[in-house]
């Protein structure tokens, strides 16, 4: 044992925590303090506007910044009388709104809309339009003066309907909510967990000891973050998926953990040698799956795109936190609390079962499973690829803010009743050319030919406005593009213009450099990025999930089937995603709607990230299959025995993780809705059908071929576990015929 231990580097680091607990623990603390005090002082610095965009729309935004032509953030007024908005009482309530609104110090223009001719068709509304001072990415921090101003005129004039919406109101709202909802996230997700583990310990205090460790996680990571942001600015959400993860992983980690030291403790081992086994066993477990999370999520550097960048360096720290908890601290605060761990035991619920002893219901499956092996292959595959079968007609686009935010809340019900009143087109595309002379007689006749051409494709409508900017160097022209923004036919004007258009006008012009931006190229580019990336990420990440397997079990074959199985339980958590988003089937379910596409980042993001979490559910099971198979016993009871006896601690595991995911996809954004029902789904999925059947079932049919490694791989370290030889010819004897499976 004591040979096992030295070689294995948790069962190493757990048994230097135990002999050093005091300093572990107070460690410990000191680390999370010191990290919660410098990411407070620090702050988190925030991605900028061209910093998201991609192609030459990132080309287009920097050129926005260099000349400061960024167009200023705009809010709408939309005043609605029942007299006509011509007459005195109508222009007696616009009037005073206009009057507030520019006594506020975030305007810095007003638009009168008598005299701009925004009146509505029926002539019962007139939209009152403003510019806002600063950069319109913090406009929401300027915008309650404005919603002041309307609530002030709605207090004088109450017979007048006020709706507003634009860029300061949406953010404000935008802010206003999300931090809503994550708080409900936190208040419901924590408690969901601790009352799982409550079941699955049957004491208070083994249950709060993992939650602690993963909210110290958290918090320690996000400190950290705030400091690296400064290097590599984040995107907004980046500590919201890194709560969601750190939840997930640090929670499992220390179930792990503590399921495997209590378990020893049953079997009649003294303290000590239960937790070295602990550490030799489920430590190794959480150092195998923690490496395959950061493993996973590195192949998101690979995306060059900087989005991804910040979620992978945001999940990476809070992975390697919370394995540096579990392996560290976790054994030390054991250590200390002996058998008091069980403090808070609640009478009624189920105790930790004693070994070999199976879960009925596990007996049940397995028996059943493990009969006909193949038959049950087939079937759960079946099952999986029908379920995957939307993922084919995945649609990605970046989504506005109508399909973002829940259509009854206030802020959408405004924004619907500004565009029925001013049905305008969508966003314009924006051409901006630079050029050494702005002025000259090439660059006014690409300008007018560029008109002519444009108008000509049939794609676009008018008027198309130019603007010159010789100061800086700068032709802009605004594009008004057919179709809605964002269905075929505004791409097929896009790419007209992009593809024809602009190179047969401006690029005949010294010296001239033109760049279409907006929305739709916006989009466009991010998407085009994305499917570029997908490939290079994908393979990065099976590869080397494949290559760390390898050497955790030294098992070609174990390796293979750890890939395969997450790629089919993935695929049929992205078909499922797809069916309730972009088909709208069964959305009613979790508050939401379909929207005809998802979130363009979510599929990449979404694969790298569940890629490394299935992980934690098969690592631990393989391990027991593995030690079992150590032991002595056939590949086949092996198996059996592996699978039943971890049932148990992967059941609570994954229950905790699809409770907080779906926690994720109760909040108001359908992009945090899309991404809980990804997660919580595949979760879901791999605990279940994948672990129970496919992954039982595939490995029986294989036989001894499981085990199988090429003599030129036998280089390869083996760092598992291995009982001492009573042990193994007890646990042979006493579990000869696992899950009634026979021998």
């Amino acid at each position: 044992m004591e040979s096992d231990s030295r070689q294995n580097l948790a069962a190493t680091i757990g048994g230097w925590s135990v002999r050093h607990r005091v300093i572990a623990v107070v460690g410990w603390v000191v680390f999370v303090a010191v990290a919660m005090m410098v990411g407070s002082w620090a702050g988190q610095v925030e991605m900028t506007e061209d910093e998201y965009a991609a192609g030459d729309s990132a080309r287009f935004e920097q050129i926005l910044g260099e000349t400061d032509l960024r167009t200023p953030a705009s809010e709408m007024f939309l005043v609605t009388t029942d007299a006509p908005v011509t007459s005195p009482e109508s222009r007696d309530v616009v009037s005073d709104l206009v009057r507030r609104l520019h006594a506020t110090a975030s305007v810095t223009e007003v638009v009168d809309p008598y005299v701009a001719g925004l009146v509505s068709e029926d002539g019962k509304s007139v939209l009152v339009r403003v510019s806002m001072s600063g950069d319109p990415m913090t406009a929401g921090d300027r915008a309650q003066p404005l919603l002041d101003a309307a609530a002030a005129t709605r207090s004088a004039y109450p017979e007048a309907r006020i709706d507003e919406f634009g860029d300061g109101s949406a953010n404000a709202w935008f802010d206003d909510t999300i931090l809503k909802d994550f708080r409900r996230a936190e208040w419901t997700a924590v408690p969901l967990a601790i009352g799982i583990l409550v079941v699955a310990f049957g004491a208070l205090l083994a249950a709060l000891l993992p939650v602690g460790l993963a909210l110290t996680s958290f918090l320690a990571a996000n400190g950290i973050l705030a400091l690296v942001s400064h290097r590599m600015h984040l995107d907004s959400s980046a500590s919201s998926v890194m709560l969601l993860v750190g939840l997930a992983v640090g929670v499992d980690y220390s179930l792990f953990y503590l399921r495997r030291e209590r378990e020893e403790r049953v079997r009649g081992r003294d303290p000590a040698t239960a937790l070295r086994i602990a550490g030799a066993t489920s430590g190794r477990s959480v150092l195998v799956s923690g490496m395959t999370v950061v493993a996973a999520m590195s192949g998101m550097f690979l995306s060059q795109m900087l989005i991804f960048e910040g979620f992978a360096t945001a999940t990476i720290l809070v992975v390697l936190v919370a394995v540096a908890g579990s392996v560290t601290v976790l054994p030390a605060m054991l250590s200390l609390l002996g058998d008091r761990v069980d403090l808070g035991r609640i009478p009624g619920l189920a105790r930790m079962r004693r070994p070999g002893t199976e879960n009925r219901f596990w007996h049940g499956v397995l028996a059943r499973v493990l009969k006909r092996p193949a038959v049950s292959v087939v079937a759960a595959t079946g099952f999986l690829l029908v379920l995957a079968i939307p993922a084919v007609g995945m649609h990605t686009e970046r989504l506005g803010l109508d399909k973002l935010l829940p259509a009854d809340t206030s802020i959408m019900q405004s924004y619907h009743h500004i565009t029925a009143a001013f049905p305008g087109g969508p966003t314009p595309a924006r051409v901006l050319v630079t050029a050494p002379d702005v002025r000259s007689s090439e660059m006014n006749s690409a300008v007018e030919d560029f008109q002519a051409r444009a108008i000509a494709t049939g794609l676009v409508q008018e008027p198309l406005l130019v603007s010159t900017h010789p100061d800086v160097g700068v032709v802009e022209v605004e594009v008004p593009l057919a179709g809605d923004g964002t269905d075929a036919t505004s791409v097929r004007a896009l790419d007209a213009l992009r593809d024809d258009v602009v190179p047969a006008t401006f690029g005949k012009v010294p010296g001239a450099e033109a760049y279409v931006g907006g929305n739709l190229a916006f989009s466009q580019d991010f998407n085009a990025q994305l499917q570029h990336a997908m490939v290079p990420v994908v393979l990065f990440v099976l590869v080397l999930a494949f290559l760390l397997m390898l050497v955790a079990f030294r098992s070609v074959t174990i390796a293979a089937v750890s890939v395969v199985l997450n790629v089919l339980s993935m695929a049929a958590a992205f078909g499922v995603m797809v069916a309730v988003f972009q088909h709208g089937w069964g959305a009613s379910l979790v508050g939401g709607r379909g929207v005809g596409a998802i979130e363009s980042w979510i599929p990449l993001f979404t694969f790298v990230i569940l890629f490394g979490l299935s992980m934690d559910y098969h690592v631990f099971v393989v391990s027991r299959i593995r030690e079992a198979h150590d032991r002595g016993l056939p590949t086949r009871d092996a198996v059996a025995h592996g699978v039943a006896t971890s049932a148990g601690v992967v059941t609570s595991a994954a229950a905790i993780m699809v409770a907080v995911f779906a926690v994720f996809a109760t909040l108001s954004m359908t992009t945090f809705k899309q991404l809980g029902v990804g997660l919580a789904v595949a979760i879901l999925l791999d605990a279940t059908v994948v672990r129970a059947v496919l992954l039982p079932s595939v490995l029986t049919f294989l036989g001894d071929r499981t085990w199988w490694l090429p003599r030129w791989l036998s280089f390869l370290p083996d760092r598992a576990y291995h009982p001492p030889p009573e042990d193994r010819q007890d646990s042979v004897k006493g579990a000869a015929t696992p899950a009634g499976t026979g021998g």
